[in-house]
Parts: C-alpha cells; sequence; structure tokens
C-alpha cells in the first residue's frame, strides 16, 4: 500500500458522502497524526464519522459564511496546509483567493457559488453556466503577480477521475489501431503522440469527435418507494442545481449546426455550447458497458475540462475538438 508523508494540517469543508468515504483513504494513505485532520460541517453530524473520531480526527460544527470566512478558516489551517473542499454553496473563487493569499494548497469537486439562485430569472442562460464560473477563475488567476500553492479544481471521480479515464481510453483506441493497422500512414505520428502524452493531438488524428461521460445507478432501494418521491445517492442540493441549470456541452469542431435552443458564448475559450432549458429536459443515447441508456446532458465540469484539454490550436483558430458532454441516467 502506497503512502505519503504530509507535515501539514487538513482541513475537510463537508461531512456528506464524499467528505465520509474520503476520510478512510487520508487516514490509510498519509502518514499524519489523525488529530491533524478536521471536519467542518454546518450540522451536527460527528455520529457519521465516529470511526474517524476514534482514530483522532477533529470534527467542529461550524457553517462558513462569506463576511467571516477568512477568519474561520485561518483558525484551522495556515501556510502549508490543506483544503479539501467538498462542501456545497461557498464560493470557489474566495477559498481560491485565500488558499492563494495564505499559502494554502486547495483541490474540490465543483466551483461553487455563494448563491447560485440569486437573480436566477433575470440571467440569461449563458450567464447560469459552469463556462462563466470558469472564465471567471481564469481572470482571478491572471490578476495574480505571484505564484501560490497548487491548487486543483473540479477533481473528484466526475468530474476528476473521468478525465485520467478518458486519457486511457484515447491510449487504448490508440494502441488497438497501431496493432490493427500496421501500415497506416499516420502510424509515426500517433505513437510520437503516446509517448509525448499530447492527448489533443493523439485525439485529433485518431478522429475522436464525440466523448460520452456516460453513467446509470442502478441501485434498488431497500424501502417502498413513495408516489411523486426520487430516491438517489446525489446530493439533493447538487442534483437540483446541476439538473435545473442549462445543459452545457463541449462543442466539437465537425458540428455544422447547433442544436435547436442552442447559445454560443461570445467571450473566453468559447469550447462550449449552453441549452435554454435544463440539464434534465435534455435527453441524448448514450451506451454504458452494459447496455445502451437514455442520459440527461446535467452540465458538468468535465464537459468543460475535457473539450478544452483536448482541443487543437493553430495560432487563435480552434482546428480541432470533440464534442463532450455527460450523460446520466438516474435509477
Amino acid at each position: 500500500m502506497k503512502t505519503a508523508i504530509f507535515p501539514g494540517r487538513i482541513l475537510v469543508l463537508g461531512c456528506g458522502s464524499v467528505s465520509r468515504c474520503t476520510l478512510p483513504l487520508l487516514l490509510r494513505h498519509l502518514q499524519m497524526p489523525a488529530d491533524r485532520i478536521t471536519v467542518l460541517d454546518m450540522m451536527d453530524c460527528k455520529h457519521l464519522i465516529s470511526d474517524a473520531i476514534a482514530a483522532g480526527v477533529r470534527f467542529v460544527q461550524e457553517q462558513i459564511v462569506q463576511e467571516t470566512m477568512g477568519k474561520q478558516l485561518a483558525a484551522h489551517v495556515g501556510s502549508g496546509d490543506m483544503i479539501i473542499d467538498l462542501a456545497w454553496n461557498i464560493g470557489c473563487l474566495d477559498l481560491l483567493s485565500w488558499c492563494h493569499d495564505h499559502g494554502v494548497l486547495y483541490i474540490n469537486t465543483s466551483v461553487e457559488l455563494w448563491n447560485p439562485y440569486e437573480e436566477k430569472e433575470r440571467k440569461e442562460p449563458t450567464e447560469r453556466t459552469l463556462y462563466v464560473r470558469h472564465m471567471d477563475v481564469r481572470a482571478l488567476k491572471r490578476s495574480w503577480k505571484e505564484k501560490g500553492p497548487t491548487a486543483i479544481l473540479e477533481h473528484g471521480a466526475n468530474p476528476g477521475l473521468v478525465s485520467h479515464f478518458t486519457k486511457t481510453g484515447l491510449l487504448d483506441i490508440a494502441a488497438n489501431v497501431i496493432r490493427t493497422k500496421p501500415d497506416m500512414v499516420q502510424r509515426e505520428e500517433i505513437e510520437r503522440a503516446m509517448s509525448d502524452q499530447m492527448f489533443n493531438h493523439l485525439a485529433y488524428l485518431l478522429g475522436v469527435r464525440v466523448i460520452h461521460i456516460s453513467e446509470i445507478d442502478t441501485q434498488v432501494s431497500s424501502i417502498a418507494v413513495p408516489q411523486d418521491v426520487f430516491l438517489n445517492t446525489w446530493s439533493v442540493e447538487g442534483l437540483y442545481e446541476e439538473g435545473t441549470s442549462p445543459a452545457e456541452l463541449g462543442w466539437g469542431t465537425h458540428e455544422r449546426t447547433l442544436p435547436i435552443d442552442a447559445c454560443e458564448h461570445q467571450n473566453g475559450a468559447k469550447n462550449q455550447i449552453c441549452m435554454k432549458r435544463f440539464g434534465i429536459d435534455t435527453w441524448v443515447k448514450s451506451r454504458v458497458a452494459s447496455r445502451e441508456i437514455e442520459g440527461m446532458v446535467v452540465r458538468h465540469g468535465e464537459a468543460f475540462t475535457i473539450s478544452d484539454a483536448l482541443t487543437v490550436w493553430e495560432g487563435d483558430r480552434a482546428i480541432y475538438r470533440p464534442t463532450v458532454h455527460y450523460a446520466y441516467r438516474p435509477s
């Protein structure tokens, strides 16, 4: 079992499902005293992590608020420490800025706002997208005059781990192409892209047009489901906010016709489009390993990050980009 030494303190924001799955991994793979790990949640849910607390992990019941966030964070972490942000509706830009200015490592699973519903009805669909949030992150990064500690955004399982799966998939496709078509003209270019891990060029050379991040929930409840009740493993708040936001997808350079009700962005990378309808109302045909499915194009960070990372530029013109989006089938 691989372990790593971490000399600082860790503050875990949130004590939801993901947090409770993360804690055992921290205790297993990090060589550090458990009492240097603090879990902070606005609810008194320490009974849900009783094993971790028994091992020495600290629990604090407190709600992070915008006006006093800096003081609250400083009580638990400082330079050389780490924040693992697994909460919802805590402004990512403010957290990112504070960590940059105070030398604190930062990782999260989504780019959150303090209040994602603020003036929701008055905003255009493009203004309510993750794309805009990513543009704001880039603007913040450009404003920094000095480098700071490492920050990794939107790196949970999905978005996050699926980006590594995408790379592995491209390598698998390339290996199969080389094996089955040894005399192909682009063989050397493909091998070079594989060796150099230039995944955007690899996808371009392979002619990959569409990438679906497909997921199906197959769990069955042990209790009878009342009428008009939806049981699921997602965070209630997370699924509601993402599902009732405009559908978003990375838009490939091969696409010639925009979908009905589609909106294009006028600024930034322009690697995405969004729809004037909710993600839960936008369905596509896809497949998982076991079968074909119809899934919802619920907005997800990987639709931005993967399509952006796989873009091939020629000067300031994108000559290649695949279409990338989520396809989620609930139970």
